[in-house]
């Protein structure tokens, strides 16, 4: 991990353009070649940042990214105020309960649960800020990545669109909609899911298990 805080412009070349005005900015680069821009707020989302695989190169003055598709993150560096390196290691990742982890596991085995057509591309797709609990194709052949929680809050709605938004860079996976799977999802995490193109389904775990409940119910 590479931390480097420099007043600097930023400019992204290529489908889309961006530019950021000269500021004082945290720039930080990983071990898997991914750059992120940073502004001392938004919390944990950065400004503009290019995923890998991806090329640094370093100029005197200008640091250029260039991704597979020849896109540029290009950072132009008036001053350096301080430039730091550290080895984190390898990182075990976060780790599901056995009911979240089981719930991914059977939604795999059965993607039709989201819908006609429905087949599995692969589980726990690998990105640069963390895996995609489900990678599926819809009846469509479109790309649809599912993230999957017991009870899904705002936290999960933050995660897929961060999701989404890396995904969507991949032209041979984009366009790619979300799907919010979870036994429960609250209110406000339905609302700001579907305000964002995303969709809720609330699964059954014992239906999954194919268990059937005994409760005596009215109909």
């Amino acid at each position: 991990m590479r931390l480097v805080i420099a007043r600097c412009s930023v400019d992204y070349i290529g489908r889309l353009t961006a530019h950021l005005p000269p500021a004082t900015r945290l720039v930080m680069v990983k071990a898997d070649g991914s750059v992120s821009v940073h502004a001392d707020d938004r919390a944990y989302k950065p400004l503009n940042w290019m995923s890998p695989p991806c090329r640094l190169s370093e100029e005197p003055g200008v640091w250029r990214v260039v991704n597979k598709a020849g896109e540029e993150l290009r950072i132009t560096i008036e001053e350096v105020l301080h430039d730091f390196s550290h080895e984190l290691g390898v990182d075990p990742g976060l780790v599901k309960d056995g009911v979240e982890a089981h719930l991914q596991e059977l939604l795999a085995a059965a993607p039709h649960t989201f819908g006609d057509g429905f087949t599995l591309v692969r589980r726990e797709y690998m990105t640069a800020i963390g895996p995609v609990d489900l990678l599926c194709r819809d009846g469509l052949a479109a790309t649809v990545a599912v993230e999957v929680k017991r009870r899904a809050g705002i936290d999960a709605v933050e995660q897929l669109t961060r999701y989404l938004e890396l995904l969507n860079r991949d032209p041979v996976l984009a366009p790619v909609s979300g799907i919010l799977a979870a036994q429960a999802i609250a209110p406000q995490a339905r609302t700001l899911a579907e305000d964002r193109g995303m969709r809720c389904v609330v699964v059954d775990y014992d239906t999954l298990r194919g268990i059937q409940r005994d409760d005596l119910t009215l109909f």
